[in-house]
Protein backbone atom coordinates (compact mmCIF):
# COMPACT_ATOMS: atom_id res chain seq x y z
CA UNK A 1 0.00 0.00 0.00
CA UNK A 2 1.53 3.29 -1.06
CA UNK A 3 0.78 6.84 -0.31
CA UNK A 4 0.16 9.76 -2.32
CA UNK A 5 3.04 11.91 -4.02
CA UNK A 6 5.00 13.48 -0.81
CA UNK A 7 2.83 11.78 1.53
CA UNK A 8 1.84 8.26 2.78
CA UNK A 9 -1.97 6.42 3.20
CA UNK A 10 -3.08 5.51 6.36
CA UNK A 11 -6.32 3.16 6.87
CA UNK A 12 -8.06 3.45 9.82
CA UNK A 13 -10.55 1.42 10.87
CA UNK A 14 -13.29 1.66 13.47
CA UNK A 15 -13.72 -1.54 15.56
CA UNK A 16 -16.95 -2.29 17.41
CA UNK A 17 -16.67 -2.26 21.63
CA UNK A 18 -16.15 -5.81 21.69
CA UNK A 19 -13.40 -5.44 19.46
CA UNK A 20 -15.23 -7.16 16.41
CA UNK A 21 -14.11 -6.36 12.58
CA UNK A 22 -16.14 -7.47 9.51
CA UNK A 23 -14.10 -9.53 7.09
CA UNK A 24 -12.96 -6.45 4.61
CA UNK A 25 -11.48 -4.64 7.73
CA UNK A 26 -10.26 -8.03 9.67
CA UNK A 27 -7.89 -8.27 6.06
CA UNK A 28 -6.52 -4.44 6.47
CA UNK A 29 -5.14 -5.16 9.54
CA UNK A 30 -4.00 -8.45 9.19
CA UNK A 31 -2.19 -7.20 6.32
CA UNK A 32 -0.57 -3.78 7.68
CA UNK A 33 3.16 -3.76 8.50
CA UNK A 34 2.38 -1.46 11.28
CA UNK A 35 -0.98 -1.19 13.52
CA UNK A 36 -1.29 1.99 15.28
CA UNK A 37 -3.98 2.57 18.51
CA UNK A 38 -4.86 2.94 21.78
CA UNK A 39 -3.68 0.02 24.56
CA UNK A 40 -7.75 -0.86 24.33
CA UNK A 41 -7.76 -1.25 21.03
CA UNK A 42 -4.98 -2.84 20.31
CA UNK A 43 -5.75 -5.56 23.52
CA UNK A 44 -9.11 -5.53 21.09
CA UNK A 45 -7.62 -7.12 17.91
CA UNK A 46 -5.94 -10.68 17.72
CA UNK A 47 -2.37 -10.45 17.53
CA UNK A 48 -0.48 -10.82 14.17
CA UNK A 49 2.96 -12.67 13.90
CA UNK A 50 5.61 -10.66 13.34
CA UNK A 51 3.61 -7.20 12.72
CA UNK A 52 4.60 -3.92 14.85
CA UNK A 53 2.27 -2.36 17.29
CA UNK A 54 2.37 0.59 18.95
CA UNK A 55 0.52 2.60 21.23
CA UNK A 56 0.04 6.26 20.74
CA UNK A 57 2.27 8.88 22.28
CA UNK A 58 0.94 11.11 25.12
CA UNK A 59 0.85 13.38 23.84
CA UNK A 60 -0.43 12.62 20.57
CA UNK A 61 -0.73 15.77 18.53
CA UNK A 62 3.44 17.04 18.45
CA UNK A 63 4.31 13.64 18.39
CA UNK A 64 2.35 12.84 15.63
CA UNK A 65 4.26 14.20 12.56
CA UNK A 66 7.62 12.52 13.63
CA UNK A 67 5.60 8.79 13.94
CA UNK A 68 3.89 9.36 10.64
CA UNK A 69 7.70 10.33 9.20
CA UNK A 70 9.12 7.33 10.47
CA UNK A 71 6.69 5.08 9.06
CA UNK A 72 6.48 6.16 5.62
CA UNK A 73 6.49 3.62 3.20
CA UNK A 74 4.89 0.88 5.33
CA UNK A 75 1.59 0.01 5.40
CA UNK A 76 -0.54 1.77 8.48
CA UNK A 77 -3.03 0.74 9.98
CA UNK A 78 -5.03 2.90 13.12
CA UNK A 79 -7.61 1.56 14.91
CA UNK A 80 -10.46 3.28 16.34
CA UNK A 81 -13.73 2.95 18.15
CA UNK A 82 -16.34 3.03 15.68
CA UNK A 83 -16.79 5.63 13.18
CA UNK A 84 -13.27 7.05 13.11
CA UNK A 85 -14.86 10.90 12.20
CA UNK A 86 -16.77 10.87 14.93
CA UNK A 87 -14.69 13.27 17.71
CA UNK A 88 -12.06 9.99 16.74
CA UNK A 89 -8.60 9.89 15.29
CA UNK A 90 -9.51 9.93 11.70
CA UNK A 91 -10.31 13.77 12.25
CA UNK A 92 -6.66 14.32 13.86
CA UNK A 93 -5.31 12.50 11.21
CA UNK A 94 -7.37 13.63 8.34
CA UNK A 95 -6.21 17.39 9.52
CA UNK A 96 -2.41 16.26 10.22
CA UNK A 97 -2.07 14.39 7.45
CA UNK A 98 -4.38 15.76 4.50
CA UNK A 99 -7.65 14.32 3.29
CA UNK A 100 -5.69 12.40 0.22
CA UNK A 101 -3.68 10.88 2.70
CA UNK A 102 -5.68 8.81 4.75
CA UNK A 103 -8.66 5.98 4.70
CA UNK A 104 -11.21 5.83 6.34
CA UNK A 105 -12.95 2.18 7.11
CA UNK A 106 -16.39 3.11 10.16
CA UNK A 107 -17.73 0.55 11.66
CA UNK A 108 -21.03 1.72 13.94
CA UNK A 109 -20.32 4.63 16.16
CA UNK A 110 -21.14 4.99 19.40
CA UNK A 111 -23.65 7.78 18.51
CA UNK A 112 -25.92 5.43 16.40
CA UNK A 113 -25.43 2.93 19.21
CA UNK A 114 -26.91 5.91 21.43
CA UNK A 115 -29.64 6.80 19.20
CA UNK A 116 -30.74 2.88 18.41
CA UNK A 117 -31.14 2.86 22.53
CA UNK A 118 -33.18 5.71 23.35
CA UNK A 119 -35.45 5.47 19.83
CA UNK A 120 -33.88 9.17 19.23
CA UNK A 121 -34.12 9.78 15.22
CA UNK A 122 -31.10 11.83 14.33
CA UNK A 123 -33.38 14.42 12.90
CA UNK A 124 -34.79 15.07 16.57
CA UNK A 125 -31.75 14.96 18.52
CA UNK A 126 -28.07 16.84 18.70
CA UNK A 127 -24.85 15.53 19.64
CA UNK A 128 -22.56 17.27 21.02
CA UNK A 129 -18.68 16.27 22.12
CA UNK A 130 -17.37 16.80 24.99
CA UNK A 131 -13.67 15.18 23.96
CA UNK A 132 -11.39 17.56 25.41
CA UNK A 133 -13.71 20.66 25.86
CA UNK A 134 -15.39 22.26 28.34
CA UNK A 135 -18.63 20.95 29.59
CA UNK A 136 -20.42 24.10 29.23
CA UNK A 137 -20.91 23.67 25.63
CA UNK A 138 -24.13 21.42 26.31
CA UNK A 139 -25.78 24.86 27.63
CA UNK A 140 -26.00 26.21 24.48
CA UNK A 141 -28.16 23.03 23.02
CA UNK A 142 -30.53 23.24 25.89
CA UNK A 143 -34.24 24.45 25.27
CA UNK A 144 -37.54 22.61 25.94
CA UNK A 145 -38.38 19.20 24.73
CA UNK A 146 -34.10 19.30 23.54
CA UNK A 147 -32.81 15.94 22.87
CA UNK A 148 -29.10 15.97 23.46
CA UNK A 149 -25.98 12.94 22.88
CA UNK A 150 -22.84 13.80 24.66
CA UNK A 151 -19.88 12.34 23.84
CA UNK A 152 -17.76 12.48 27.11
CA UNK A 153 -14.46 12.59 28.34
CA UNK A 154 -14.50 10.71 31.24
CA UNK A 155 -16.72 9.17 34.41
CA UNK A 156 -16.56 12.80 35.77
CA UNK A 157 -18.93 13.99 32.85
CA UNK A 158 -22.48 13.42 34.08
CA UNK A 159 -21.93 14.89 37.38
CA UNK A 160 -20.45 18.02 35.88
CA UNK A 161 -23.66 18.15 33.79
CA UNK A 162 -26.33 17.84 36.02
CA UNK A 163 -24.55 20.54 38.24
CA UNK A 164 -24.59 22.88 35.25
CA UNK A 165 -28.14 21.81 34.31
CA UNK A 166 -29.64 22.34 38.03
CA UNK A 167 -27.60 25.60 38.34
CA UNK A 168 -29.46 27.12 35.08
CA UNK A 169 -32.91 25.95 36.15
CA UNK A 170 -32.64 22.31 34.65
CA UNK A 171 -32.66 19.88 37.31
CA UNK A 172 -35.58 17.49 36.29
CA UNK A 173 -33.58 17.27 32.80
CA UNK A 174 -33.73 13.60 32.43
CA UNK A 175 -29.90 12.23 31.94
CA UNK A 176 -29.09 8.37 30.61
CA UNK A 177 -25.86 7.16 30.94
CA UNK A 178 -25.42 4.70 28.19
CA UNK A 179 -22.07 2.56 29.48
CA UNK A 180 -19.82 0.52 27.13
CA UNK A 181 -22.49 0.38 24.02
CA UNK A 182 -22.07 -2.49 21.97
CA UNK A 183 -20.08 -4.89 24.45
CA UNK A 184 -21.19 -7.43 27.05
CA UNK A 185 -21.30 -5.02 29.75
CA UNK A 186 -23.32 -2.60 28.31
CA UNK A 187 -25.46 -0.80 31.08
CA UNK A 188 -27.81 1.82 31.03
CA UNK A 189 -28.50 4.20 34.02
CA UNK A 190 -31.28 6.51 33.68
CA UNK A 191 -31.59 9.77 36.74
CA UNK A 192 -32.41 13.51 36.90
CA UNK A 193 -29.91 16.26 36.42
CA UNK A 194 -29.63 16.81 40.03
CA UNK A 195 -29.24 13.26 41.16
CA UNK A 196 -26.48 12.94 39.04
CA UNK A 197 -25.09 16.22 40.35
CA UNK A 198 -24.10 14.32 43.27
CA UNK A 199 -23.51 10.77 42.25
CA UNK A 200 -19.84 9.61 42.80
CA UNK A 201 -17.25 9.23 39.67
CA UNK A 202 -16.74 5.03 40.92
CA UNK A 203 -20.56 4.71 39.81
CA UNK A 204 -20.28 6.02 36.52
CA UNK A 205 -18.40 3.66 33.49
CA UNK A 206 -15.57 5.52 31.90
CA UNK A 207 -16.44 4.69 28.09
CA UNK A 208 -20.31 5.75 27.61
CA UNK A 209 -22.38 8.32 25.80
CA UNK A 210 -24.79 10.32 27.72
CA UNK A 211 -28.34 11.35 26.86
CA UNK A 212 -30.28 14.46 27.98
CA UNK A 213 -33.66 15.06 27.26
CA UNK A 214 -34.70 18.43 28.59
CA UNK A 215 -38.80 18.74 29.85
CA UNK A 216 -40.90 19.99 27.22
CA UNK A 217 -42.33 22.45 29.58
CA UNK A 218 -38.82 23.73 30.85
CA UNK A 219 -40.25 27.29 32.40
CA UNK A 220 -36.30 28.10 32.87
CA UNK A 221 -35.31 28.79 28.92
CA UNK A 222 -34.56 32.12 27.88
CA UNK A 223 -31.66 31.32 25.48
CA UNK A 224 -32.89 31.96 22.17
CA UNK A 225 -30.38 31.39 19.55
CA UNK A 226 -32.06 34.06 17.72
CA UNK A 227 -29.63 37.54 18.85
CA UNK A 228 -31.18 39.79 21.57
CA UNK A 229 -31.13 37.78 24.84
CA UNK A 230 -32.15 39.55 27.45
CA UNK A 231 -30.22 42.00 29.09
CA UNK A 232 -30.28 40.14 32.55
CA UNK A 233 -29.05 37.34 30.90
CA UNK A 234 -25.59 38.70 31.46
CA UNK A 235 -24.03 40.08 34.52
CA UNK A 236 -22.54 43.18 34.25
CA UNK A 237 -21.82 46.71 35.15
CA UNK A 238 -23.82 48.61 33.22
CA UNK A 239 -21.38 48.36 30.01
CA UNK A 240 -23.63 46.27 28.62
CA UNK A 241 -25.02 46.99 24.33
CA UNK A 242 -28.68 46.38 25.31
CA UNK A 243 -30.76 43.84 23.80
CA UNK A 244 -32.78 45.76 20.82
CA UNK A 245 -29.40 47.73 19.62
CA UNK A 246 -27.27 43.84 20.01
CA UNK A 247 -29.64 42.22 17.94
CA UNK A 248 -29.30 45.09 15.00
CA UNK A 249 -25.27 44.91 15.10
CA UNK A 250 -25.81 40.86 14.92
CA UNK A 251 -28.11 41.03 11.85
CA UNK A 252 -25.45 43.43 10.39
CA UNK A 253 -22.03 41.36 11.56
CA UNK A 254 -23.93 38.26 9.68
CA UNK A 255 -22.99 35.17 12.33
CA UNK A 256 -21.79 32.25 9.71
CA UNK A 257 -20.28 28.79 10.52
CA UNK A 258 -16.53 28.84 11.18
CA UNK A 259 -15.99 32.76 11.24
CA UNK A 260 -14.33 34.76 13.67
CA UNK A 261 -15.12 37.84 15.73
CA UNK A 262 -13.67 40.50 17.22
CA UNK A 263 -15.80 42.13 20.26
CA UNK A 264 -12.91 45.24 21.01
CA UNK A 265 -13.92 47.06 23.55
CA UNK A 266 -16.46 44.33 25.18
CA UNK A 267 -17.91 45.30 28.02
CA UNK A 268 -19.83 42.39 29.27
CA UNK A 269 -19.06 40.24 26.36
CA UNK A 270 -22.76 40.11 25.02
CA UNK A 271 -22.24 40.50 21.41
CA UNK A 272 -19.04 38.40 21.01
CA UNK A 273 -20.94 35.51 23.24
CA UNK A 274 -24.09 35.89 20.97
CA UNK A 275 -22.21 35.98 18.16
CA UNK A 276 -21.03 32.03 19.11
CA UNK A 277 -24.40 30.99 20.20
CA UNK A 278 -25.45 31.21 15.87
CA UNK A 279 -23.43 28.18 15.47
CA UNK A 280 -21.24 25.92 17.61
CA UNK A 281 -18.38 26.39 15.13
CA UNK A 282 -18.33 30.37 15.41
CA UNK A 283 -15.49 31.92 17.42
CA UNK A 284 -14.84 34.83 18.93
CA UNK A 285 -11.70 37.08 20.68
CA UNK A 286 -13.09 39.43 23.13
CA UNK A 287 -10.84 42.63 23.72
CA UNK A 288 -11.03 44.26 26.99
CA UNK A 289 -8.87 46.50 29.54
CA UNK A 290 -10.07 46.19 31.87
CA UNK A 291 -9.62 43.11 34.42
CA UNK A 292 -12.88 43.13 36.47
CA UNK A 293 -14.87 42.88 33.08
CA UNK A 294 -12.71 40.65 31.23
CA UNK A 295 -13.12 37.98 34.33
CA UNK A 296 -16.60 38.75 34.22
CA UNK A 297 -16.95 37.88 29.96
CA UNK A 298 -15.28 34.43 30.46
CA UNK A 299 -18.27 33.66 33.41
CA UNK A 300 -21.19 34.84 30.64
CA UNK A 301 -19.23 33.25 28.58
CA UNK A 302 -19.97 29.76 30.53
CA UNK A 303 -23.24 30.19 31.91
CA UNK A 304 -24.36 30.76 28.08
CA UNK A 305 -22.66 27.91 26.94
CA UNK A 306 -19.87 29.23 24.92
CA UNK A 307 -16.91 28.89 27.01
CA UNK A 308 -14.41 28.61 24.15
CA UNK A 309 -14.70 32.52 23.90
CA UNK A 310 -11.14 33.62 24.06
CA UNK A 311 -10.77 36.63 26.40
CA UNK A 312 -8.00 39.31 25.42
CA UNK A 313 -7.21 41.55 28.68
CA UNK A 314 -5.72 44.79 26.60
CA UNK A 315 -6.79 48.01 25.16
CA UNK A 316 -6.98 48.40 21.44
CA UNK A 317 -5.01 48.92 19.02
CA UNK A 318 -2.25 47.50 20.57
CA UNK A 319 -4.06 44.75 21.86
CA UNK A 320 -5.15 43.49 18.58
CA UNK A 321 -1.97 42.48 17.16
CA UNK A 322 -1.27 38.49 16.04
CA UNK A 323 -4.64 37.55 16.68
CA UNK A 324 -7.05 35.35 14.17
CA UNK A 325 -7.72 37.46 11.25
CA UNK A 326 -11.74 38.25 11.63
CA UNK A 327 -14.49 37.64 9.07
CA UNK A 328 -16.31 40.48 11.49
CA UNK A 329 -15.30 42.90 14.00
CA UNK A 330 -17.74 44.82 16.54
CA UNK A 331 -16.08 48.19 18.13
CA UNK A 332 -18.39 48.48 21.34
CA UNK A 333 -16.33 51.19 23.14
CA UNK A 334 -12.84 52.47 22.10
CA UNK A 335 -13.76 53.65 18.89
CA UNK A 336 -12.22 57.09 19.23
CA UNK A 337 -8.82 56.13 20.35
CA UNK A 338 -5.90 56.63 17.75
CA UNK A 339 -6.05 53.70 15.86
CA UNK A 340 -8.27 51.74 16.80
CA UNK A 341 -11.04 52.17 13.75
CA UNK A 342 -7.98 52.20 11.18
CA UNK A 343 -6.55 49.02 12.57
CA UNK A 344 -9.64 46.82 12.17
CA UNK A 345 -10.29 48.06 9.17
CA UNK A 346 -7.01 47.05 7.94
CA UNK A 347 -7.48 43.39 9.48
CA UNK A 348 -10.70 42.39 8.27
CA UNK A 349 -10.87 39.71 5.57
CA UNK A 350 -12.59 40.25 2.26
CA UNK A 351 -16.23 40.37 2.70
CA UNK A 352 -15.53 40.97 6.00
CA UNK A 353 -18.46 43.11 8.33
CA UNK A 354 -17.76 45.71 10.18
CA UNK A 355 -20.32 47.56 12.83
CA UNK A 356 -19.96 50.38 15.26
CA UNK A 357 -21.41 51.82 18.07
CA UNK A 358 -21.24 55.30 19.14
CA UNK A 359 -23.20 57.75 22.03
CA UNK A 360 -21.43 60.30 22.09
CA UNK A 361 -20.79 63.45 19.78
CA UNK A 362 -17.04 62.60 19.00
CA UNK A 363 -17.69 59.46 18.28
CA UNK A 364 -20.59 60.06 15.82
CA UNK A 365 -18.37 62.38 14.17
CA UNK A 366 -15.87 59.89 13.82
CA UNK A 367 -18.65 57.83 12.27
CA UNK A 368 -19.81 59.89 10.25
CA UNK A 369 -16.44 60.27 8.32
CA UNK A 370 -15.91 56.99 8.38
CA UNK A 371 -19.11 56.79 6.10
CA UNK A 372 -18.17 59.39 3.92
CA UNK A 373 -14.49 58.19 3.13
CA UNK A 374 -15.60 54.36 2.96
CA UNK A 375 -19.59 54.15 2.32
CA UNK A 376 -21.56 51.23 4.32
CA UNK A 377 -24.37 52.27 6.41
CA UNK A 378 -25.16 55.09 8.77
CA UNK A 379 -28.20 54.51 11.30
CA UNK A 380 -29.18 56.16 14.48
CA UNK A 381 -31.05 53.94 17.06
CA UNK A 382 -33.25 55.46 19.40
CA UNK A 383 -35.16 52.75 22.44
CA UNK A 384 -38.00 53.60 24.64
CA UNK A 385 -38.98 51.63 27.22
CA UNK A 386 -42.25 51.96 29.46
CA UNK A 387 -41.53 53.11 33.20
CA UNK A 388 -43.70 53.75 36.34
CA UNK A 389 -44.99 57.61 36.55
CA UNK A 390 -46.44 58.11 39.25
CA UNK A 391 -49.15 55.70 38.67
CA UNK A 392 -49.17 56.00 35.18
CA UNK A 393 -46.96 54.64 33.00
CA UNK A 394 -44.94 56.78 30.44
CA UNK A 395 -41.61 56.15 27.86
CA UNK A 396 -38.64 56.17 28.58
CA UNK A 397 -35.95 57.10 26.26
CA UNK A 398 -32.50 55.03 26.34
CA UNK A 399 -29.08 56.84 24.92
CA UNK A 400 -29.34 57.83 21.19
CA UNK A 401 -26.75 55.11 19.65
CA UNK A 402 -25.29 55.89 16.19
CA UNK A 403 -24.38 52.72 13.93
CA UNK A 404 -21.73 52.61 11.46
CA UNK A 405 -21.45 49.24 9.30
CA UNK A 406 -19.79 48.41 6.58
CA UNK A 407 -18.48 45.42 4.27
CA UNK A 408 -15.15 45.41 3.57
Amino acid sequence: MTGPPGGHLVTVVGISADGALDAAAEALVRRADVVLGGRRHLDLVAPVAGQDRRPWPSPLTPALPSVMEELRGRRVVVLASGDPLVSGIGTTLVRALGADAVRIVPAVSSVALARARMRWSAVDSVVVTLVGRHEARVLREVAPGRRILVLTSGPETPSIIGELLTETGHPDAVMTVLGDLGSEAESRVERSAREWSTTPVDDVPALHVLAIEIPAGSGAWRSSWVAGLPDDSFENDGQLTKRDLRASALARLSPAPGQHLWDVGAGAGSVGIEWMRAHPTCRTTAVESDPERAARIGRNAVRLGVPDLRVVEGRAPDALTGLDVPDAIFIGGGATRPGVLDACLAALRPGGRLVVHGVTLETESLLGDAYHRHGGELTRLAVETTQPVGTFTGWTPLRTVTQWSFRG
